[in-house]
């Protein structure tokens, strides 16, 4: 079975089964950040998906029929049901590895 991954811009999204037991809750929509033009990744649909954090790993959980991820960069990507593992791509230089800003 394929597991459905979606790339947006610099954050990758991969459905996974369930969040993890103790996976906590948090305010807002905005799966990543852009640093360097204030724009964000972020699910446009109010009521439509939930953010969930276990440890240092982020969660997305979209619990209406489909929601929409958007930036102000990237064409909308629609999203199924379902819970998905969300990453923030990330680049090496022989300093850092460091995170990859918008």
């Amino acid at each position: 079975m394929n597991t459905p991954l979606y790339r947006h811009g610099d954050v990758l999204i991969g459905a996974v089964a369930a969040l993890p037991a103790g996976a906590v809750p948090q305010s807002g929509l905005i799966l990543a950040h852009g640093e360097a033009t204030g724009h964000a990744h972020r699910i446009r649909e109010a009521g439509a998906a939930r953010l969930f954090n276990h440890g240092r790993l982020v969660y997305l959980q979209v619990t209406a029929a489909a929601a929409t991820l958007i930036h102000e960069e990237h064409r909308p990507i629609t999203l199924p049901t379902g819970v998905y593992r969300v990453w923030q791509q990330r680049e090496y230089s022989p300093d850092a590895i460091r995170t990859v800003v918008d």
